[in-house]
């Protein structure tokens, strides 16, 4: 973690951008905002950044800064309430929370063709530091960002400080979870897919009820993409995580429509292409993407590579846009179609590009990014095996390509991170997973919701019967929260963050379980787990438990 430089006024850069700006002169610098349960200061009626800030895609020289001016953000025309015409805006980045020292600044023009987005790409940065970042227009002046540069590619930096989480419906509870993760000050953040939910108000509701409504109709337009992306940009929960770290960001399903495979939908949708291009341009113009990101059409470049100097390459995947279809819908099933060596999660061109970079990687740790549960999941004790068909399981042999691609490729520490299932997971990876004495050839570590499922409940990991089923799995909470980690040159500690409850705002997070991943040591090390004593407790009955956890994944109840 870059060390804290103290301000003039003795003020670390934890009190300024988390707990306020007293004493600065006015409109020279912009908080962070604050939560969703304290009383915001009235905003200036026509400011137009109240979608906040963001950085991502690290470089050794630079980064991508992003913002979105939106007046009215809920404005169903999704223009955010702006003026259909070009607007000049000015980004700054400096060494130090006041700006006294801007290293670079320059003027972007924000097009409403692009919903008045700013897509900044710095170069000609220091590598391996920390930076800040703000944009202003007219009198207005955005929030302040945090953000990183990479290290030069020959450095073997003593560590990385990186978090991880994906599911957010909105409907479903309050964002706390963001602002936990902010508090914790993260050196790099990944989200892996469902940063939003395409349904309307009560088109998709949590055990108990909804928290809070969607505005606007199920989205389906390019309009109704970027009123959806505005309302949860809105929320300051989330704008305290974008603007504390840099993100690598990739979609699952819900950024277009839930459970779509390449240019399928789940359900027959006469407009479908349609559809996935307005959410395509939409998704972009809500992230920190580079250019070589921009949607042509229905097509959508996301996979990527992003390397932290020797110590780490994050392989960010896209299993949506190029997979074959699902084999026998979407659910659990034993379904011939999921060991059909021809069908791909990938696709052929990505799996070759992935496969590629494993034996071109130096790295101490090789990390997927990716969306969907890796690791066989069998719910059957019996003889037919039951798995999901949207998952890895689907694509067996998909799956059996890519593992043994980084076995063949002698990739040093390979880590799998995954979200989708909005429960927190841990597995690990072997070659043959219906041998149990077969040799563990990796690590999986999945996060759970943000908020996806409402509340969720605590449970003993012996009363899952998945885990006895299959024991390569390790680990099993159905509580929300994110999941943090330390990557150094000897270990990784993977921290499963955790709120007792999401329906109420402003719930602290706490550490549920915590393990290890040591260095050429596949495989995890658990080296703490305790709830606390006011956790409500999950029901103990394995067909119940059995039966909560296909529904907690089907997405439509």
């Amino acid at each position: 973690m870059p060390q804290q430089n103290p301000t003039a006024d003795g003020l670390g850069r934890r009190t300024l951008l988390l707990g306020g700006l007293g004493g600065i002169a006015a409109g020279s610098l912009v908080a962070l905002p604050q939560s969703a349960y304290a009383a915001p200061k009235p905003a200036a009626v026509k400011d137009p950044f109240t979608l906040g800030v963001a950085s991502g895609d690290p470089s050794p020289d630079g980064f991508v800064l992003w913002t979105r001016l939106a007046r009215n953000p809920l404005a169903e025309d999704g223009l955010g309430g702006m003026a259909y015409k070009p607007i000049e805006v000015e980004w700054q980045v400096a060494t130090d929370e006041r700006f006294r020292r801007i290293v670079q600044a320059d003027t972007v023009t924000a097009y409403p063709q692009a919903a008045h987005s700013v897509h900044v790409e710095v170069k000609g940065l220091d590598s391996g530091r920390e930076y800040f970042y703000r944009f202003r227009t007219g009198k207005f002046t955005s929030m302040v960002g945090r953000t990183l540069t990479a290290p030069d590619a020959n450095a073997l930096v003593p560590s990385l400080a990186m978090s991880f989480v994906s599911c957010s419906q909105f409907e479903h509870g309050f964002f706390t979870a963001y602002r936990r993760l902010a508090e914790d000050q993260p050196e790099l953040v990944l989200h892996l897919g469902d940063y939003q939910y395409e349904y309307r108000a009560g088109g998709y509701v949590a055990p108990g009820g909804n928290v809070r409504d969607h505005e606007g109709p199920e989205t389906e337009t390019l309009a109704n993409y970027r009123q959806r992306h505005a309302q949860y940009k809105n929320d300051p929960d989330l704008q305290a995580a974008h603007a504390i770290a840099p993100w690598l960001v990739v979609w699952d399903d819900h950024e277009l429509d839930n459970n779509w495979a390449d240019e399928i939908p789940e359900n027959s949708q006469p407009n479908f292409l349609a559809r996935r291009a307005a959410a395509f341009q939409a998704y972009y113009e809500n992230m920190p993407l580079r250019r070589t990101s921009i949607p042509r059409g229905i097509d959508m470049q996301l996979y990527r590579r992003i390397r932290w100097g020797k110590l780490a390459n994050f392989h960010m995947l896209d299993t949506r846009q190029y997979r074959d279809d699902q084999g026998c819908g979407d659910g659990y099933d034993d379904c011939p179609a999921a060991i059909d060596p021809a069908r791909s999660i990938t696709g052929a061109e990505q799996e070759e590009w992935l496969i590629d970079g494993f034996h071109r990687s130096k790295a101490r740790w090789d990390i997927l990014g990716q969306q969907v549960f890796f690791a066989q999941r069998d719910n059957n004790p019996g003889p037919a095996k039951i798995t999901s068909q949207d998952a890895w399981d689907g694509y067996v042999a998909s799956r059996q390509r890519i593992t043994q691609g980084w076995v063949d490729a002698k990739v040093r520490n390979p880590v799998v991170l995954t979200g989708d299932v909005h429960a927190h997971w841990a597995s690990e990876l072997k070659l043959d997973y219906d041998d149990p004495t077969s040799r563990t050839v990796g690590s999986e570590l999945i996060c759970s919701s943000i908020t996806t499922g409402g509340d969720g409940a605590d449970s003993n990991p012996a009363d899952h019967p998945f885990l006895q089923i299959n024991p390569h799995l390790r680990f099993y909470k159905n509580l929300r929260g994110y999941v943090s980690t330390k990557i150094t040159p000897t270990h990784m500690q993977a921290d499963f963050r955790c709120l007792p409850q999401v329906k109420e705002a402003g719930a602290a997070a706490f550490t549920r379980a915590t393990f290890i991943i040591e260095d050429r040591e596949p495989g995890l090390h658990q080296t703490f787990d305790r709830p606390p004593a006011t956790l409500r407790k999950a029901p103990a009955d394995p067909a119940q438990i059995i039966a909560d956890t296909v529904a907690w994944e089907t997405e439509r109840p």
